[in-house]
């Protein structure tokens, strides 16, 4: 079995477009691997923060307040201004244009410190960010749900993001208690086989809803595709080559990656019924630059 799982670490960015390339041409398989998908997102969790040192995996006083602003800024200023450029063009009460401003608004994904291993990146900053960005969720979102009103009361997003918070903490802990008391992780090449595996079965279960839309050939599955990929590696792209020199080079590619792939699926339960279904797509099409984002940001992450 650890053998299994050092090839599957070994070929992590393969194994991931795999797990796309699966979700979409067997959509009855995607179909039954949906109730999956909450616990290999809390395994996810427990496995990343197994893989990270536990005095790496809170910021120290010196860095948390720039923690804190990079925060506020992906969380807030980000998704203020793809409001103000979706007013400024009309588009505001299109389903893209609500779809971006959520993902713009929305924690960093679970997966996020997975992501970074498996791009060359050190995943303590992605799990920092996480942590703090999923704790302050409740408090950044005001200026958002005061500028679109599409959303439904702010306490149900409140509540969800202390439900997740709380299985961050329990996972999270339990993880970081485990690398303690092992005293140093020897085997970590084989947890991360465990998060590959983990990552590639959560994102077949996740493309059950855009399998059968990209095999149809819908155009609007296309452009929606593509403003989702535009979104995700646009936002990656920007943060990585601001952030890579200078105090911020060595955790320029954990920022990058959390500043594209969002946890934007915890909205769902704060939305009206016929919003949630109608982003139900976009929120799938936004799984495939995620799962993409190791095999593309691997590279130049690599060379710096």
């Amino acid at each position: 079995m650890t053998r299994v799982l050092h090839i599957l670490a070994r070929h992590g960015r393969m194994v991931l477009v795999i797990g796309l390339v699966l979700g979409i041409l067997a959509p009855s398989l995607a179909q039954a691997m949906v109730p999956m998908i909450f616990p290999m997102i809390v395994l996810l969790l427990f496995l990343s923060t197994l893989r990270v040192d536990v005095g790496r995996a809170f910021p120290d006083r010196r860095a948390l307040p720039g923690y804190l602003g990079i925060m506020v800024l992906l969380q807030i200023g980000l998704p203020v201004l793809m409001i103000a450029l979706l007013w400024g063009i009309g588009a505001m009460g299109s389903i893209l244009g609500v779809g971006a401003v959520l993902v713009l608004a929305a924690a960093p994904m679970t997966g996020s410190p997975g992501l970074t291993i498996l791009a060359g990146g050190d995943p303590a900053p992605a799990l920092r960010q996480l942590v703090l960005g999923t704790a302050l969720l409740p408090l950044t979102v005001i200026a958002v749900f005061w500028l679109l009103p599409v959303f439904g009361s702010p306490l149900v997003v409140a509540e969800a993001a202390a439900r997740l918070l709380a299985v961050i903490a329990l996972a999270g802990g339990a993880g970081m208690i485990l690398r303690r008391w092992l005293r140093g992780l020897s085997g970590q090449t084989a947890v991360d086989g465990g998060i590959t595996l983990a990552m590639a079965l959560v994102v077949i279960a996740l493309m059950s809803a855009v399998g059968p839309a990209l095999l149809s050939f819908d155009s609007d599955m296309w452009v929606t595709l593509a403003v989702a990929c535009g979104l995700n590696f646009g936002t990656q792209i920007g943060a990585f080559f601001l952030l890579r020199r200078g105090a911020w080079g060595q955790v320029a590619p954990a920022l990058a990656i959390i500043a594209g792939n969002r946890n934007v699926a915890l909205f769902l339960g704060a939305l009206p019924p016929e919003t949630g279904t109608a982003l139900l797509l976009y929120i799938g099409c936004y799984q495939v630059p995620m799962y993409l984002t190791p095999l593309i940001m691997g590279p130049p992450i690599r060379r710096v």
